[in-house]
């Protein structure tokens, strides 16, 4: 199947791009430029993974929601908070709607360029937090994605019931480079260590038994899961 792929220049959706050049044909790579405060680290590596295996990679600009939606995780925001990434303050850094609106631009992208598929790397860890990436709207959107085009486009969700570590060990098991993905929602000249973000990577490498490449400014001890005892 050409598929695109939603690639953002983080672990899980290099990763995911890495999966669509094994099991299909990328016909082309797709970032956006929201306003996010890490999205100037982020994106280089969607670019660099792209040019690795020979795909078109297309940045689309959405000015509007750094503008407009509120958002920790925009530069229009708040601080960016740290803590792990399950718990109830991570609620602030979602941008309200966002996979709906890409996935629908990316949707009419992807009709265009003779695509079938679209490929989103949404997944288990991200449903506690972020409406728009749970498999229920996930189904609906899809469903509205095929109904909507005349290719039938579908939306493609791989690893929507795994978690960050079996992401991490697909990745590797795939040959992926994960020290070259940002994860840190700070977007500082290396990741801090402490943002909910860095901590779900951290905890991604321990528990794919990984050695973790990616240098951090604060190693400290990680935050217990919420809802975890015997810590």
């Amino acid at each position: 199947m050409n598929v695109v792929v939603l690639c953002s220049g983080g672990m899980d959706s290099v990763t995911a791009l890495h999966w669509a050049q094994v099991y299909h044909s990328v016909s082309a790579v797709v970032s956006f430029a929201y306003g996010a405060t890490h999205n100037s680290r982020e994106s280089p590596f969607a670019i660099e993974h792209a040019r690795a295996i020979g795909a078109r990679h297309e940045t689309i600009g959405l000015p509007f929601v750094d503008q407009l939606f509120a958002s920790d995780l925009l530069k229009s925001g708040g601080e960016i908070p740290e803590g792990h990434y399950a718990d109830e303050t991570m609620k602030k850094t979602v941008v309200p709607f966002r996979n709906a609106i890409m996935l629908s631009i990316a949707c009419g992208f992807a009709e265009s360029v003779d695509a079938s598929g679209l490929v989103i790397a949404a997944h288990g860890g991200d449903h506690a937090i972020y409406p728009d990436c749970r498999e229920d709207f996930m189904r609906a959107m899809g469903e509205a994605m095929r109904l909507g085009t005349y290719a039938g486009v579908q939306l493609l969700r791989p690893f929507i019931t795994l978690t960050k570590g079996q992401i991490a060990a697909e990745g590797a098991r795939l040959g992926v480079d994960l020290g070259r993905t940002w994860s840190c929602y700070k977007g500082g000249e290396r990741h801090c260590g402490r943002c909910g973000t860095c901590v779900e990577r951290r905890e991604a490498f321990a528990e794919a038994g990984l050695e973790d490449p990616t240098a951090y400014d604060d190693l400290s001890p990680l935050p217990p899961k919420p809802g975890a005892t015997g810590i």
